[in-house]
């Protein structure tokens, strides 16, 4: 499979920054209604991508849902709004879907991960720019872990497993693997440790597709370790695309996500210590 698709017809809308917002998760179920110090998960989220679409320019922002409840709470935020089907197997099917609903298909889609609200507003608009350089069908955030950092992710994944993805990956930024499990594995890490920054790069939640490479995705069966990891991204690897990753440095807010009820803890916690970094 190629790693590029020839356009499937005009793409001269503008570009779209959209939110998967589900209200059914088996851990944390209306995740995106829930408040963190004094705002909802969802409303953090939109902030971020409206200052991002703002950066980027020629860019908007549509919350997706298949829920009346999240769906109603956008429009008081004020965003756009697509209604999805709950039948649909990944955030960025729904992002496909959502996109299919402007009146001219966008050339590019950024799926931003609707339990993310630390997600810095200009890494969003520079995934926007590196597609628009055409550098790339398929582009994704990661940063190097320093040794604190990976500490903390390996304390986390005790209580949840499935929370936080590592991405193995070549000298040019070429992805060659995402995985729940912490990759690769350090024989003599004693060693390593003596260097500021350990070998693993984590992934951050996000992203960024020319509008016929989501269209492939959303046409495409789940591949065989996408179901086994609970990774959509490998659905393009495992078809031979390649995804460019590029690195990033994050704030000390980032966490894997807001998976269980104490994430959202450790989301106020980070917060208090930090400070907020969209303000009400």
């Amino acid at each position: 499979m190629p790693d590029t698709l020839p356009d499937s017809g005009p793409v001269s809308g503008p570009d779209i920054i959209v939110i998967p917002a589900r209200f059914g998760s088996t851990r944390l179920p209306g995740k995106p209604l829930l408040p963190i110090a004094g705002r909802t998960l969802l409303d953090r989220v939109v902030a971020i991508a409206r200052t991002a679409a703002a950066q980027a320019g020629d860019c908007e922002v549509v919350v997706a849902t298949d829920d009346e409840r999240i769906a109603a709470h956008g429009r008081q935020l004020g965003v756009d709004v697509a209604m999805t089907s709950a039948d649909l197997d990944s955030g960025s099917v729904r992002a496909f879907a959502a996109a299919s609903t402007r009146a001219a298909p966008p050339a590019f889609v950024v799926n931003l991960q609707g339990d993310a609200p630390f997600t810095p507003a200009a890494i969003v608009a520079g995934l926007l720019d590196v597609l628009r350089r055409r550098t790339a069908a398929v582009v994704t955030p990661v940063f190097q872990l320093d040794w604190p950092r990976l500490d903390r992710l390996r304390a986390h994944k005790q209580t949840a497993p499935f929370s936080g993805t590592t991405c193995v990956r070549a000298p040019d930024g070429r992805a060659l693997w995402f995985s729940k499990t912490i990759l690769p594995a350090l024989r003599g890490e004693d060693g390593l440790r003596a260097q500021p920054l350990s070998p693993v790069w984590q992934h951050l939640g996000l992203y960024g597709y020319s509008f016929p490479a989501l269209e492939w995705f959303a046409s495409a069966r789940a591949s065989q370790y996408e179901k086994l990891e609970g990774l959509e991204q490998l659905r393009f690897l495992e078809h031979g695309w390649a995804i460019d990753t590029i690195a990033v440095d994050v704030p000390p807010h980032v966490l894997s996500g807001i998976d269980t009820p104490a994430d959202l803890t450790l989301a106020e916690e980070a917060i208090a210590r930090f400070g907020d970094p969209y303000p009400a």
